[in-house]
């Protein structure tokens, strides 16, 4: 038996997606404080619904403070206002809405995708291109796989393909689970936004979680699995 040992993965980043903004000049007088926190390398923007030119002007609001700090600026959805907002990509629900928003945002703009019920949406959005997976969010009417299967599926994803897995969290011992099951990314909302003593305070506390979750992941020898 070999005693080469693979190359450490890379800790794992914290991707935040925000509430809906309603007062986009209040929130990113907000914002740099709350990213300053921790190692957010991404925000996700969830827009009011309204004309395009209303939520470009929302995006373009928040841009300084998002992509100042070095984090990329990605809306839920509306991938046809990405450029113009000059948002860093989007997050698409579906591999047909992937699929559709694919030749508007590619070769300069993120394209991540959630939405992915099974193995194979799951290996149909890597296919398209998409540059991540998300699994565990919830869906239109609030529900959610458990966290056993979120972590499946993240396992199974991070052994196999090359595109980076992103696992949304809802506690600091999924953010932790998810980690070690090798997602590249925790996706957190309300974890942050309902702490009682704020999100700066409580993505420290996430940071925190998933930097010790990665230092106790065991290095794996070199044709192991």
């Amino acid at each position: 038996m070999s005693g080469k040992t693979t190359p450490a993965r890379p800790e794992p980043r914290l991707y935040l997606a925000t509430p809906v903004v309603t007062d986009a000049a209040a929130f990113a007088a907000s914002l740099p404080a709350i990213l300053g926190s921790a190692d957010v390398a991404a925000v996700l923007v969830r827009l009011q619904d309204s004309d395009p030119r209303s939520m470009i002007t929302t995006v373009k609001t928040l841009a300084p403070a998002i992509q100042g700090t070095g984090a990329a600026l990605l809306i839920d959805g509306h991938p046809d206002i990405v450029a113009r907002a000059g948002a860093d990509g989007a997050h698409l629900t579906g591999v047909s809405v992937l699929e559709d928003a694919m030749p508007g945002l590619k070769p300069n703009r993120i394209a991540g995708c959630g939405g992915l019920s099974t193995r194979h949406d799951s290996m149909r959005a890597g296919e398209l291109g998409a540059d991540y997976v998300l699994f565990g969010e919830r869906d239109a009417l609030g529900r959610r796989p458990s966290p056993d299967a979120v972590n499946e599926r993240l396992a199974w994803w991070a052994e196999l393909f090359e595109p980076p897995c992103v696992g949304y969290a809802i506690s600091l011992k999924e953010a932790a689970d998810f980690v070690a099951a090798g997602a590249d990314f925790v996706l957190v909302d309300d974890l942050a936004w309902n702490d009682a003593r704020g999100p700066a305070a409580a993505l420290a506390d996430i940071g925190a979680t998933i930097r010790h979750a990665h230092a106790a992941a065991p290095v794996i020898a070199a044709g192991q699995s």
